[in-house]
């Protein structure tokens, strides 16, 4: 018999469901300055957003597409 606590059995959420949930939820936003569906100056501002919460991102970070 093998026994696991609640909340840790079942599906796991895909990455977008769980980007859109903790928006509607949260408010929080999750967003890639890669994403194909935003065009190139709202991936400049979200760039902008993240430097000035952030700081700046690593010179030699590999870029994922």
């Amino acid at each position: 018999m093998r026994f696991t606590p609640k909340g840790y059995g079942g599906q796991r959420r895909d990455p977008e469901r769980v980007k859109r949930e903790g928006w509607r939820e949260q408010g929080v936003l999750a967003v890639s300055i890669h994403d194909h569906r935003l065009t190139w100056p709202e991936r400049e501002l979200v760039e902008q957003l993240g430097k000035k919460l952030y700081g700046p991102r690593p010179a030699g970070e590999v870029r994922h597409g």
